[in-house]
């Protein structure tokens, strides 16, 4: 006998329901831990960079500093927030041993990837609020396109926390967990354009730039805020849309194929 439509998708989206708001409960139970981190750093990032160093490099692209690299902190820590709270909570449902639960009940593989990329998302956007808050006791921050800085956050998150989904997927330990954070993540975004436009980098490495997934996010957000870009918005959000399908995908496939949760 079959299970009605409506019936299937009331129990997908309780599924789906369940999976973001033990996330959401994870998030908000260690908030020392996942947002209130983020928000210190992001206010010693505004007194070194901002006013120390900022005071001596006065404006960037006719924009003063601070202002300048405002948009490019707060995109640093949803990026990272997202892809940390993901990769660590789908490795902690391996090692903890309750995935199986997850893998055994009659939810659909796509409803589980959505479930965790949404608490990633959460996350994200939970962290980049509070640091947009601490951004703004130390600079203003117009708003010249809501709608490219709502797609560019969105998206951003919903990448990186595809991205930690797979991490989590191939982590057989706690050190794999946070290793490609150490050493791809932070080179990517501290070489993203988030403290500098990269007009002022030699031809060579502005060419080399380009093939920096973070600098078009980054950018992006930024041309959200202060209606400044380094590149071609309409290519940003196109590298972000494709981006984020294909990590979903990939997500998909590594469900599907079972690699990394049956060992």
């Amino acid at each position: 006998m079959s299970v009605p439509v409506a019936s299937r998708a009331q129990a997908r989206w309780i599924g789906f329901q369940t999976i973001v708001l033990r996330e959401f409960g994870r998030i908000l139970r260690i908030w020392g831990q996942t947002i209130v981190p983020s928000a210190v750093t992001a206010a010693l990032y505004f007194v070194i960079f901002g006013s120390l160093i900022g005071r001596r490099v006065g404006q960037l692209d006719g924009i003063d500093y601070m202002q300048y690299i405002a948009p490019g902190l707060i995109m640093m820590s949803v990026i990272t927030n997202a892809y940390a709270n993901v990769s660590s909570s789908f490795f902690g449902a391996k090692f903890q041993r309750f995935l199986e639960e997850i893998m055994v009940s009659p939810q659909p593989d796509w409803i589980i990837v959505a479930g965790y990329a949404a608490g990633g998302v959460l996350r994200g956007l939970l962290v980049g609020g509070a640091v947009t808050v601490v951004a703004l006791f130390f600079t203003h921050l117009p708003v010249h396109h809501l709608g490219a800085i709502v797609a560019a956050v969105l998206l951003t998150a919903v990448i990186f926390s595809l991205a930690g989904f797979i991490n989590g997927v191939f982590a057989r330990n706690f050190d794999q967990v946070n290793w490609i954070p150490t050493f791809i993540l932070t080179p990517l975004t501290y070489f993203g354009g988030v403290f500098y436009s990269i007009n002022l980098l030699p031809e060579w490495a502005r060419t080399l730039s380009f093939a920096n997934p973070v600098l078009h996010m980054v950018n992006a957000f930024r041309y959200g805020f202060l209606s400044r870009s380094d590149v071609a918005v309409g290519t940003a959000f196109a590298i972000m849309a494709l981006a984020a399908a294909a990590l979903f995908a990939v997500s998909l496939w590594l469900m599907r194929r079972g690699s990394g949760l049956r060992d």
